[in-house]
């Protein structure tokens, strides 16, 4: 899978991203926005458990955002089950030096129209931590629908916080 927009491409992930990974990834500013399963420290290992851990999906769901010639980020959707089969999760990010640029924006546009064209989806939500004014940016401009806070549902590094429901629905 390739999409391209503006310079960059959203990408199937590779094994020469194992280092470009390890080093964006590596940064508490990142982690400090994403759920505990995402490690910081990101280590080499962790990248290489990431990639073969993407490969095991099927159907492939989980992608890199890159530049021509490298990986800086990654995007990707965590499918629901039982009575909510066709919604997925969408989670993203892009290394610091990206930031305001507009390409984490892009991405979560281009990837949510090539979501709903080649999945079984009709919802596709974001859940964003109070903390992150700048992925609620994103996920806005990108049109989705600003659906409720959630009180005090997250703990993350000792901080309880809200965390902030978006979701774009297929018509």
């Amino acid at each position: 899978m390739k999409i391209d927009f503006e310079g960059y491409h959203i990408r199937s992930f590779s094994n020469k991203d194992i280092q470009p990974i390890a080093r964006y990834a590596n940064n508490p500013r990142i982690a400090a926005n994403l759920r505990n399963r995402f490690p910081h420290p990101y280590t080499i290992d962790d990248a290489e458990k990431w990639l073969e851990y993407v490969k095991s999906k099927k159907p492939e769901s989980n992608f890199a955002i890159a530049t021509p010639t490298e990986a800086i980020g990654g995007i990707g959707l965590e499918f629901m089950d039982d009575v909510h089969y066709q919604t997925a999760e969408l989670g993203y990010w892009i290394g610091e030096d990206y930031w305001g640029r507009g390409i984490m924006t892009a991405s979560v546009t281009a990837f949510t129209e090539y979501a709903f064209r080649n999945y079984d989806l009709i919802r596709i939500f974001a859940a964003v931590f109070e903390s992150n004014p700048a992925s609620v940016r994103v996920v806005e401009k990108a049109g989705y629908t600003f659906e409720g806070r959630l009180r005090r549902s997250v703990n993350k590094n000792g901080r309880v916080l809200d965390e902030l429901m978006y979701a774009k629905v297929k018509e």
